[in-house]
């Protein structure tokens, strides 16, 4: 069953040199959709290109079964939040979400009546005959939103909306955003270089790098099961580590990093003799030097703590295994980290289920 939204072998050309694409995805009808990537991956020009600002080179984008090539923006069934909110600052915030309607030449009471539902739904009905300039970050977004959804589009899109917004109201919003298109049943493609706020916003991302799809996935799959090292880096924290496979006993292969650190993890098909990459993360590891005691004992070895910087409820800590592997870990903050401090020895292990073999 084809989704509500199909992007078929997107491409733009910007120069010999600077191209995205060829992009294809589907997004299904009411899913939250992300694309994300770092600056400059093509990310905002896809959603451009779907949006109908941008022409593609080669390509074809269908809403609903229907091909929106050639169709201007405001013929394309789709609402629009830019990053920057895009309100007109002469204009109220009764004005600003009617101006789409008025355009259409709706009627008094029409635009009266679908005004006041908006001004509800974003919780914002006493600000009506408010100037954007007298808003706050975060009431200025909701009236962008508004102005997007009175229009009933069947498709919302979002370019890095939160991006302006400081780190507590950015998570507050994310929250408010979630619960608007979950209620609403929307379609909504979503733009960001923020990883946390994908996973936390998303029902599957499509990772982007150089113009190119790397995965698509759910939240899960991107983060446990990352398609490549680009992936695995980007998303979260992580112990990237070059290993060669020393051996295959039994259910276990064992790989020894250029750094000396052996560790095992359970049978890997096809990698007798090869080189590969591990990724660890962060927040796998046990600290035996907390409690854990003989608790923890598969792939236990010993490291030295090179800092420490305090996160509130978590401890990042950078450390040399064997002396020699540098490795990223995340530990709870609780009263038994107080004696992790620079310099001290610890205890670690990781469980093999929590090695991961990148396959490029």
């Amino acid at each position: 069953m084809p989704g509500q939204l199909e992007v078929r072998g997107l491409t733009k050309r910007f120069s010999p040199q600077v191209t995205v694409g060829p992009l294809s995805f589907e997004v299904m009808e009411g899913e939250f959709f992300s694309l994300l990537g770092p600056s400059g991956c093509g990310k905002t020009t896809t959603l451009r290109c779907i949006a109908g600002f941008e022409e593609p080179s080669e390509g074809s984008v269908l809403l609903g079964g229907h091909r929106l090539d050639g169709r201007p923006p405001h013929r394309r069934d789709v609402g629009l939040v830019f990053q920057t909110y895009a309100l007109f600052p002469h204009l109220t915030v009764f004005d600003n979400i009617a101006f789409g309607l008025r355009l259409r030449k709706a009627g008094k009471p029409e635009i009266e009546r679908r005004v006041g539902q908006m001004l509800e739904l974003v919780d914002l009905p006493n600000l009506a005959e408010r100037y954007p300039s007298q808003l706050s970050g975060g009431q200025q977004q909701r009236v962008a939103i508004a102005r997007s959804l009175v229009l009933e589009p069947s498709l919302l899109l979002f370019d890095e909306p939160l991006s302006n917004l400081d780190l507590k109201l950015r998570i507050q919003m994310r929250y408010e955003l979630r619960d608007l298109q979950r209620r609403l049943g929307k379609t909504a493609v979503y733009v960001t270089h923020d990883q946390t706020e994908a996973l936390a916003l998303s029902d599957r991302i499509a990772v982007l790098s150089q113009g190119r799809i790397e995965q698509i996935g759910t939240p899960n799959e991107i983060y446990e099961s990352p398609a490549s090292a680009f992936v695995a880096d980007f998303i979260g924290s992580s112990n990237l580590l070059r290993a060669s496979v020393r051996g295959q006993n039994g259910g276990d292969t064992t790989l020894e990093t250029e750094h000396g650190l052996v560790l095992t993890l359970p049978r890997v098909a096809d990698v007798s003799g090869a080189t590969v990459t591990l990724l660890l993360r962060p927040e796998r590891f046990q600290v035996a030097a907390i409690g854990e005691g003989d608790q923890i004992g598969a792939n236990r070895f010993r490291a030295r703590v090179r800092d420490v910087t305090y996160m509130g409820e978590d401890l990042h800590l950078r450390v040399l295994a064997l002396e020699k592997q540098p490795l990223l870990v995340s530990i709870k903050n609780s009263k038994g980290t107080r004696a992790i401090v620079p310099g001290v020895a610890i205890e670690l292990a990781i469980d093999p289920e929590d090695i991961h073999i990148l396959r490029r």
